[in-house]
Protein backbone atom coordinates (compact mmCIF):
# COMPACT_ATOMS: atom_id res chain seq x y z
CA UNK A 1 0.00 0.00 0.00
CA UNK A 2 1.37 2.99 -0.06
CA UNK A 3 1.48 4.93 3.53
CA UNK A 4 2.26 8.78 4.15
CA UNK A 5 4.36 9.35 7.00
CA UNK A 6 3.91 13.09 8.11
CA UNK A 7 6.68 13.81 10.48
CA UNK A 8 9.34 12.03 8.34
CA UNK A 9 11.81 14.49 9.40
CA UNK A 10 12.19 13.36 12.84
CA UNK A 11 14.04 10.20 15.12
CA UNK A 12 10.61 8.22 14.64
CA UNK A 13 9.54 9.24 11.29
CA UNK A 14 13.10 8.56 9.88
CA UNK A 15 12.35 4.81 10.86
CA UNK A 16 8.82 4.68 9.98
CA UNK A 17 10.07 5.67 6.43
CA UNK A 18 12.15 3.00 6.62
CA UNK A 19 10.21 0.40 8.04
CA UNK A 20 7.34 0.37 5.56
CA UNK A 21 9.92 0.14 3.10
CA UNK A 22 11.20 -2.97 4.20
CA UNK A 23 7.85 -4.30 4.51
CA UNK A 24 7.08 -3.70 1.00
CA UNK A 25 5.12 -0.25 0.90
CA UNK A 26 5.62 2.84 -0.37
CA UNK A 27 6.11 5.56 1.63
CA UNK A 28 5.52 9.34 0.93
CA UNK A 29 7.53 10.80 3.60
CA UNK A 30 6.74 14.81 4.18
CA UNK A 31 8.77 15.99 6.92
CA UNK A 32 8.20 19.70 8.70
CA UNK A 33 9.87 21.35 5.85
CA UNK A 34 7.29 19.98 3.09
CA UNK A 35 4.45 20.14 5.20
CA UNK A 36 3.54 21.90 8.21
CA UNK A 37 0.39 19.45 9.85
CA UNK A 38 -0.58 23.03 11.19
CA UNK A 39 -1.87 24.51 7.69
CA UNK A 40 -4.99 23.18 6.89
CA UNK A 41 -5.03 24.14 3.05
CA UNK A 42 -1.66 22.59 2.82
CA UNK A 43 -2.44 18.77 4.72
CA UNK A 44 -5.39 18.70 2.74
CA UNK A 45 -3.47 19.05 -0.50
CA UNK A 46 -0.60 16.85 0.51
CA UNK A 47 -2.89 14.31 1.00
CA UNK A 48 -4.90 14.77 -1.96
CA UNK A 49 -1.58 14.27 -3.88
CA UNK A 50 -0.84 11.36 -2.09
CA UNK A 51 -3.71 9.32 -2.76
CA UNK A 52 -2.46 7.14 0.15
CA UNK A 53 -3.94 3.84 1.74
CA UNK A 54 -2.47 4.86 5.59
CA UNK A 55 -1.36 7.86 7.12
CA UNK A 56 0.81 7.73 10.43
CA UNK A 57 0.70 10.85 12.05
CA UNK A 58 4.43 11.35 13.60
CA UNK A 59 4.38 15.21 13.32
CA UNK A 60 4.48 16.72 17.02
CA UNK A 61 5.83 19.15 19.00
CA UNK A 62 8.23 17.61 21.52
CA UNK A 63 9.67 20.29 23.11
CA UNK A 64 7.82 19.80 26.57
CA UNK A 65 9.19 22.91 28.77
CA UNK A 66 8.89 25.14 24.77
CA UNK A 67 5.18 24.38 24.88
CA UNK A 68 4.81 26.03 28.35
CA UNK A 69 6.17 28.85 27.24
CA UNK A 70 4.18 29.18 23.89
CA UNK A 71 1.03 26.80 24.39
CA UNK A 72 -0.90 28.60 21.03
CA UNK A 73 1.73 26.99 19.13
CA UNK A 74 2.00 23.60 20.92
CA UNK A 75 -1.84 23.45 20.49
CA UNK A 76 -1.40 24.34 16.38
CA UNK A 77 0.64 21.54 15.97
CA UNK A 78 0.07 18.71 18.56
CA UNK A 79 -4.05 18.92 18.21
CA UNK A 80 -5.24 21.12 15.07
CA UNK A 81 -2.60 19.61 13.29
CA UNK A 82 -3.87 16.26 13.92
CA UNK A 83 -7.33 17.42 13.08
CA UNK A 84 -5.87 18.16 9.10
CA UNK A 85 -4.30 15.08 8.81
CA UNK A 86 -7.10 12.98 10.09
CA UNK A 87 -9.67 15.68 8.05
CA UNK A 88 -7.49 14.55 5.00
CA UNK A 89 -7.54 10.87 5.43
CA UNK A 90 -10.79 10.89 5.52
CA UNK A 91 -11.30 12.68 2.63
CA UNK A 92 -9.48 9.79 0.17
CA UNK A 93 -10.63 6.98 2.68
CA UNK A 94 -7.24 6.50 4.10
CA UNK A 95 -6.32 4.86 7.50
CA UNK A 96 -4.89 6.67 10.27
CA UNK A 97 -2.54 5.64 12.64
CA UNK A 98 -1.30 8.76 15.08
CA UNK A 99 1.26 9.09 17.95
CA UNK A 100 0.87 10.06 21.29
CA UNK A 101 2.32 10.07 24.55
CA UNK A 102 2.81 9.28 28.00
CA UNK A 103 2.22 12.96 29.11
CA UNK A 104 -1.34 12.29 28.50
CA UNK A 105 -1.35 11.05 32.36
CA UNK A 106 -0.60 12.80 35.47
CA UNK A 107 1.94 10.38 37.38
CA UNK A 108 0.04 9.26 40.26
CA UNK A 109 -0.86 5.83 39.58
CA UNK A 110 0.97 3.57 41.54
CA UNK A 111 1.07 1.22 38.43
CA UNK A 112 1.26 0.83 34.97
CA UNK A 113 -1.58 3.16 32.56
CA UNK A 114 -3.58 1.36 30.65
CA UNK A 115 -5.58 2.38 27.49
CA UNK A 116 -8.98 2.84 29.80
CA UNK A 117 -7.21 5.00 32.43
CA UNK A 118 -8.73 8.68 32.61
CA UNK A 119 -5.95 10.64 30.81
CA UNK A 120 -5.17 13.98 33.40
CA UNK A 121 -2.48 15.97 31.76
CA UNK A 122 -0.65 18.73 33.79
CA UNK A 123 1.31 20.40 31.09
CA UNK A 124 0.63 22.16 27.93
CA UNK A 125 2.26 19.54 26.21
CA UNK A 126 0.26 17.07 27.02
CA UNK A 127 -2.96 18.82 26.92
CA UNK A 128 -2.67 19.32 23.83
CA UNK A 129 -1.78 16.09 22.49
CA UNK A 130 -4.66 14.64 24.35
CA UNK A 131 -6.51 16.78 22.35
CA UNK A 132 -4.49 15.27 19.33
CA UNK A 133 -5.89 11.96 20.19
CA UNK A 134 -9.70 13.12 20.16
CA UNK A 135 -9.05 14.99 17.21
CA UNK A 136 -7.97 11.92 15.97
CA UNK A 137 -11.46 9.97 15.37
CA UNK A 138 -12.87 6.87 16.24
CA UNK A 139 -11.74 5.10 13.35
CA UNK A 140 -7.83 5.67 13.69
CA UNK A 141 -5.36 4.22 15.88
CA UNK A 142 -3.69 6.50 18.62
CA UNK A 143 -0.55 4.72 19.76
CA UNK A 144 0.63 6.34 23.31
CA UNK A 145 4.11 5.68 23.48
CA UNK A 146 7.06 7.10 25.84
CA UNK A 147 10.92 8.05 26.45
CA UNK A 148 11.72 7.48 22.46
CA UNK A 149 15.27 6.59 21.29
CA UNK A 150 17.05 5.92 18.39
CA UNK A 151 19.58 6.23 15.68
CA UNK A 152 18.43 9.55 14.38
CA UNK A 153 17.43 12.87 15.96
CA UNK A 154 18.48 14.43 19.63
CA UNK A 155 17.54 11.90 22.34
CA UNK A 156 18.42 11.09 26.33
CA UNK A 157 21.33 8.24 25.14
CA UNK A 158 22.62 11.11 22.62
CA UNK A 159 22.27 13.95 25.17
CA UNK A 160 23.91 11.98 27.88
CA UNK A 161 27.22 10.79 26.05
CA UNK A 162 27.41 14.30 24.82
CA UNK A 163 27.36 15.79 28.11
CA UNK A 164 29.51 13.13 29.88
CA UNK A 165 32.47 14.62 27.63
CA UNK A 166 32.09 18.18 28.60
CA UNK A 167 31.47 17.82 32.16
CA UNK A 168 33.38 16.13 35.20
CA UNK A 169 29.68 14.83 36.68
CA UNK A 170 26.37 14.28 35.50
CA UNK A 171 23.24 15.12 37.77
CA UNK A 172 19.99 13.00 36.87
CA UNK A 173 17.01 12.91 38.04
CA UNK A 174 15.75 9.23 39.73
CA UNK A 175 12.32 10.26 40.64
CA UNK A 176 10.66 9.89 37.36
CA UNK A 177 9.99 6.90 36.16
CA UNK A 178 8.73 5.48 32.77
CA UNK A 179 9.76 2.99 30.19
CA UNK A 180 12.60 3.73 27.48
CA UNK A 181 11.26 2.86 23.63
CA UNK A 182 13.33 2.17 20.79
CA UNK A 183 12.13 3.67 17.59
CA UNK A 184 13.55 0.95 15.61
CA UNK A 185 11.42 -1.58 17.46
CA UNK A 186 8.01 0.84 17.76
CA UNK A 187 8.24 1.52 13.86
CA UNK A 188 7.79 -2.21 12.44
CA UNK A 189 5.02 -2.15 15.26
CA UNK A 190 3.35 1.09 13.92
CA UNK A 191 3.45 -0.74 9.73
CA UNK A 192 1.66 -3.59 11.44
CA UNK A 193 -1.44 -1.27 13.15
CA UNK A 194 -1.82 0.39 9.73
CA UNK A 195 -1.65 -2.97 7.64
CA UNK A 196 -4.40 -4.38 9.99
CA UNK A 197 -6.57 -0.87 10.22
CA UNK A 198 -6.12 -1.09 14.39
CA UNK A 199 -8.64 1.26 16.13
CA UNK A 200 -8.63 2.99 19.56
CA UNK A 201 -6.44 3.88 21.65
CA UNK A 202 -3.56 1.16 22.20
CA UNK A 203 -0.08 1.17 24.13
CA UNK A 204 3.77 0.70 22.68
CA UNK A 205 6.39 0.75 24.90
CA UNK A 206 9.45 -1.32 25.75
CA UNK A 207 9.24 -3.76 28.68
CA UNK A 208 11.65 -2.60 31.44
CA UNK A 209 10.53 0.31 33.69
CA UNK A 210 13.28 2.62 34.88
CA UNK A 211 14.13 6.37 36.46
CA UNK A 212 15.76 8.57 34.16
CA UNK A 213 19.63 7.86 36.33
CA UNK A 214 18.58 4.26 35.69
CA UNK A 215 18.08 4.78 31.83
CA UNK A 216 21.44 7.22 31.85
CA UNK A 217 23.76 4.27 33.82
CA UNK A 218 22.45 1.32 31.51
CA UNK A 219 23.65 3.84 28.36
CA UNK A 220 26.95 4.18 29.82
CA UNK A 221 27.44 0.84 30.85
CA UNK A 222 26.49 -0.19 27.09
CA UNK A 223 29.01 2.35 25.59
CA UNK A 224 31.43 1.03 28.36
CA UNK A 225 32.37 4.32 29.15
CA UNK A 226 32.87 5.04 33.57
CA UNK A 227 31.06 8.17 34.55
CA UNK A 228 30.36 10.31 37.47
CA UNK A 229 26.32 10.62 37.95
CA UNK A 230 24.65 11.85 40.98
CA UNK A 231 20.83 11.68 41.50
CA UNK A 232 18.52 14.84 41.58
CA UNK A 233 15.28 15.45 41.81
CA UNK A 234 12.87 17.22 39.38
CA UNK A 235 11.88 19.80 41.31
CA UNK A 236 15.49 20.91 41.53
CA UNK A 237 15.99 21.36 38.00
CA UNK A 238 13.79 23.86 37.55
CA UNK A 239 11.82 23.36 34.32
CA UNK A 240 9.14 25.46 33.56
CA UNK A 241 6.72 22.22 32.20
CA UNK A 242 5.40 19.73 34.99
CA UNK A 243 6.29 16.10 34.21
CA UNK A 244 4.12 12.83 35.71
CA UNK A 245 6.69 11.44 38.16
CA UNK A 246 5.37 8.01 37.14
CA UNK A 247 4.54 7.47 33.46
CA UNK A 248 4.89 3.55 32.92
CA UNK A 249 2.55 2.28 30.19
CA UNK A 250 1.04 -0.91 30.49
CA UNK A 251 -1.94 -2.48 28.05
CA UNK A 252 -5.03 -4.66 28.55
CA UNK A 253 -5.80 -4.75 24.64
CA UNK A 254 -4.75 -8.00 23.02
CA UNK A 255 -3.84 -6.41 19.75
CA UNK A 256 -1.10 -4.19 21.32
CA UNK A 257 2.21 -4.53 19.87
CA UNK A 258 4.74 -5.89 22.19
CA UNK A 259 8.10 -4.66 21.76
CA UNK A 260 11.30 -6.11 22.61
Amino acid sequence: MRVLVTGAGGQLGRELVDAFLAAGHEAVAADHRRLDVGDRHAVLQAVDAASPQAVVNAAAWTAVDACEADPDRAWRVNALGVRHVAEGARLVGAHLCHVSTDHVFDGTKADPYVEWDRPNPQSAYGRSKLAGEQEAGPGAAVVRTSWLCGRHGPNMAKTVLRLAGEREELAVVDDHVGIPTYTGHLAPALVALAETRATGVLHATGEEPCSWFDFAQAIFAAAGREVSLARARTQDLGRPAPRPAYSVLGSERADAPRLP
